[in-house]
């Protein structure tokens, strides 16, 4: 069996999924305070459950938190492990997700791409120069509307698809898998009520962008939120009196750095973000991420809030400032760093697909970080999808095709290993 018949029997299996989950809309909803915070989720997971029954899977089940689990028993494996593969539900709450209408843009020519809900809304080369790598190729889009999903629903999408090729092809070789689909993650909650004895002994989350992705590094994440306490008087007879909490709160977030804030870092520069700023004249809050990809520099973006609280509250007796700062995520580099046999066959399932490795270090988090510090190394592999969380997210048909493909060869590979994921010598 080649490369060429693999692809074959996936591209129209990976691609008929994916336009049915988009469609199913998932929103995380961050203000609901309801586990999954959105039901649209809970309908997407009943469906995806019934599919895994169906394939012929074990242990098939969606709990009342809206994680779907479920196991494939290993098959010509020599490997004593067993394996996750997992992607999330949700899609991101900043751009709808109602009434997602996918279009497949056929053999794409270089050029713009339109968007027939909105005709003032192109995707160019401009917007995204990857583009220009899939001439020639099926692009998808949603109508204009809305974002896409691919994120990650091509995830969701390429693991299915690769679970009904190992039912399909008896002969191809692979180790237990564990598999489950998790809520919340686009805010953050997406471990927080997972079932740890449901999980492998190593994974891979399936939730990266472009094709050919490996990423085994993200960012340090804390999250801010700072309480402003005033004392408001009359206008009129204001001087000398009123402490305004929500100017207050609008000039502390202006003096913070200008040039480290998300529009204006790339690469491995961290950033202060601001999420959310509210109030009025007695009590106003501002909500921010602070990232980096070293954990040192970003406490001392703390540190920076902290002496800034002082200085306002000296400058402006009777104002009181209270920080809150709270770990979100830790970066998974200091984890799988242990286990590079994780990472190898990572790189070595990309190239048996036919592709070449990107090695990036992920502005963001996944749920791969989180699992990596509950014992399950985890990198994260491509599913496929650019521009995320915006009305111009796009995925060619072939990255799906591709990204269930290198599922399928990790099986392999972690099924010839007779080993298990040890740690580098001297790092334990």
């Amino acid at each position: 069996m080649n490369g060429k018949d693999i692809g074959a029997y996936l591209r129209p299996r990976v691609l008929e999924r994916f336009l049915r989950y988009v469609q199913v809309d998932t929103s995380a909803d961050p203000d609901s305070g309801q586990h999954p915070s959105s039901p649209g989720q809970l309908e997407l997971g009943t469906r995806l459950a019934a599919e895994l029954r169906s394939l012929g899977l074990r242990d098939v089940e969606q709990d009342a938190y809206g994680y779907v689990y479920a196991v494939l028993p290993g098959r010509r494996s020599r490997s004593p492990m067993a394996l996750t593969f997992c992607a999330h539900l949700d899609t991101s709450p900043s751009v709808s997700g109602t009434h997602v209408r996918p279009i497949v843009h056929q053999g794409y020519d270089g050029g713009a791409i339109g968007f027939e809900d909105d005709p003032n809304l192109y995707l160019t080369p401009g917007d995204s120069p990857e583009l220009l790598k899939f001439k020639g190729d099926d692009i998808i889009t949603a109508a204009g509307r809305t974002l896409l999903g691919a994120d990650d629903k091509a995830g969701l999408a390429a693991i299915m698809t690769a679970l009904e090729a190992l039912v399909h092809w008896t002969e191809w070789p692979h180790p237990e898998l564990r598999i489950v689909f998790t809520p919340d993650e686009e805010i953050g909650q997406g471990t927080d009520l997972i079932q740890r004895g449901r999980l492998g002994d190593i994974g891979y989350t399936i939730d990266g962008g472009e094709m050919g992705e490996l990423e085994t590094e993200c960012f340090h994440a804390l999250k801010a939120v700072l309480v402003f306490h005033g004392m408001n008087v009359h206008p009129g007879y204001a001087k000398n009196r009123m402490i305004n909490a929500a100017a207050m709160a609008a000039r502390f977030v202006a003096a913070l750095p200008a040039a480290e804030t998300p529009e204006h870092t790339e690469k491995r520069e961290g950033f202060f973000h601001l999420t959310a700023l509210d109030g009025n004249e007695s009590r106003a809050t501002a909500e921010m991420i602070l990232r980096d990809f070293d954990a040192d520099r970003n406490h001392r973006r703390t540190d920076l809030l902290r002496q800034l609280g002082t200085a306002f509250q000296t400058a402006n007796p009777g104002l009181g400032i209270d920080i809150n700062v709270s770990e979100q995520y830790r970066n998974m580099k200091e984890v799988l760093d242990r286990y590079p046999d994780v990472v190898g066959k990572g790189q070595e399932a990309i190239r048996a697909a036919g592709l070449a490795v990107i090695t990036k270090a992920i502005r963001g988090g996944t749920d791969g970080a989180q699992l990596c510090f509950m014992g399950v190394p985890t990198p994260n592999l491509f599913a496929g999808g650019l521009l995320f969380h915006s009305r111009k997210e796009w995925i060619p048909v072939t990255a799906l095709t591709k990204s269930a493909q290198v599922i399928m060869e990790l099986c392999r590979l972690w099924a010839a290993d007779s080993g298990r994921a040890g740690t580098t010598p001297g790092k334990d």
